[in-house]
C-alpha cells in the first residue's frame, strides 16, 4: 500500500510543474488517500488547474478543495457585475441555448442550474467560466437530460396526464413543435390546469410551455 507521504509528494510535484501555478502558495494535506488543497490563488482558472493536477495523481481517492480565490484590484466586482459577465460569457462560449441555463451569484460564488442534453454541455458551461476573473468558485448544478424528439415528448406528457390523480378531466390536447409545448382543452379547476402545465414543464427537453387550457366553470359562466 502506497504511503500518504508518497502521494502527497507526487501531488506537490505535479502542482510545481503545472504552468501558471505558484505551488508555494498551495498547501497539500493527505489522509487515507484523500487530498486536501488549501492556500490562495489569483483566479478561478488557477483553482481549477490545481484540482486537475491533484486528480492526475494515481492513488488519490478524493480531493477536498479549500483553496481561496484572491480577487484582484482595489474594488472587487459586485455580484450584479459578475452575473452579467457570466451570462454574457455563457452566451458567447457555451454551445447551449442561453434560456437553458440559469445563473445565480452570491458573494462572488456562481451557481449554474438548468438542463442540457449531454454531460459535455454541462462541463462546457462550467469550464467556460474559468477565464473569468473575479469569481470565487462555481457550483455546477446543471442537470443532464438527453433531448427527446417532439413525438416522444408529446407521448410522455399524455401518459403523465392520464396517470395523474390530480386531473379528473382529461380532455387535454397536447401539441409539440421542436421543444415547444402547447396545451389545449378544458379542466374543472385552476389546480388541474396548474398540474397539467407542471407535467409539461417536467419533461426533458421542453424549453417553453404555452397553456391554453380553460376552466370549464369559466366557460359556462360566459354562455
Amino acid at each position: 500500500m502506497i504511503k500518504d507521504t508518497h502521494i502527497r509528494d507526487d501531488v506537490q510535484r505535479e502542482l510545481f510543474y503545472t504552468p501558471g501555478l505558484n505551488a508555494a502558495r498551495i498547501g497539500v494535506a493527505l489522509e487515507d488517500g484523500v487530498v486536501t488543497l488549501s492556500g490562495t490563488v489569483d483566479n478561478y482558472e488557477q483553482k481549477l488547474a490545481a484540482l486537475r493536477a491533484a486528480a492526475r495523481i494515481a492513488n488519490v481517492r478524493a480531493i477536498a478543495c479549500a483553496i481561496q480565490v484572491r480577487l484582484p484590484g482595489p474594488r472587487p466586482l459586485t455580484d450584479s457585475d459578475l452575473a452579467h459577465a457570466v451570462a454574457n460569457l455563457l452566451a458567447w462560449k457555451c454551445p447551449v441555448p442561453s434560456d437553458r441555463i440559469r445563473v445565480r451569484v452570491e458573494n462572488g460564488w456562481v451557481t449554474l442550474e438548468g438542463t442540457v442534453d449531454s454531460p459535455d454541455q454541462k462541463e462546457a458551461a462550467g469550464t467556460a467560466l474559468a477565464e473569468l476573473s473575479g469569481i470565487r468558485g462555481v457550483d455546477n448544478l446543471i442537470s443532464v437530460h438527453p433531448a427527446l424528439d417532439a413525438e416522444e415528448i408529446r407521448r410522455r406528457i399524455e401518459v403523465a396526464l392520464r396517470a395523474s390523480p390530480a386531473i379528473e378531466d382529461r380532455n387535454i390536447l397536447v401539441e409539440v413543435t421542436n421543444d415547444k409545448v402547447v396545451l389545449h382543452g378544458e379542466v374543472r379547476s385552476s389546480s388541474e390546469r396548474e398540474e397539467a402545465e407542471k407535467i409539461a414543464w417536467s419533461m426533458p427537453g421542453v424549453a417553453d410551455v404555452a397553456d391554453h387550457i380553460v376552466i370549464a366553470e369559466a366557460v359556462a359562466s360566459r354562455r
